[in-house]
């Protein structure tokens, strides 16, 4: 007997729209795959040039996002889940620094946002964001990382980061 057979007629449908919701969710996230050229922008320094790309990977369950930069910023993954019920995303970064956070992120297909503004599994000592925007064509996001210390202060600019894709 299947998995699906044994929950029975009201937890099959609540399964079937779960997965519905989240095949959606992944969908909006298929423009993202490829090779990209990063540009990333700190202030008072030349631009860093590096590489990254999206990958799905557990049958298409999981984007992946492998990324080589020069210094300041260091090399890193993050993986993008989609909770099923709702659809709502949640990035897992990890860097070459050993530093471990958790975003939720938005994407509606143009705007691609990232939040974190709890501790996780590093403290927090500092709220961040990235706000990019898809160009028309798909071939391009343009960024901005901010951050503040203060939840009642001002957003700072940390540092632009613009993804040109290259395959």
């Amino acid at each position: 007997m299947s998995f699906r057979r044994r929950l029975g007629p009201d937890c099959q449908e609540v399964f079937a729209m779960g997965a519905s919701v989240r095949q959606e969710a992944l969908e909006r996230l298929r423009v993202l795959a490829g090779e990209w050229v990063v540009e990333a922008e700190f202030p008072g320094q030349a631009t860093g040039i590096g590489r990254t790309v999206f990958e799905w990977t557990l049958d298409g369950q999981f984007l992946v996002q492998r990324t080589d930069v020069p210094d300041p910023a260091p090399d890193s993954t993050a993986i993008v889940a989609v909770e099923p019920g709702t659809g709502a995303y949640t990035q897992h970064y990890f860097d070459a620094r050993g530093v471990v956070r958790l975003y939720a992120m938005t994407f509606d297909g143009e705007v691609w946002q990232l939040l974190r503004e709890e501790e996780d599994f590093s403290p927090l000592s500092f709220r961040q964001r990235f706000t990019g925007r898809l160009s028309a064509d798909g071939d391009s996001v343009h960024g901005l990382w901010e951050r503040t210390k203060d939840g009642s202060a001002e957003w700072e600019t940390d540092f632009g980061l613009t993804y040109r894709r290259s395959r």
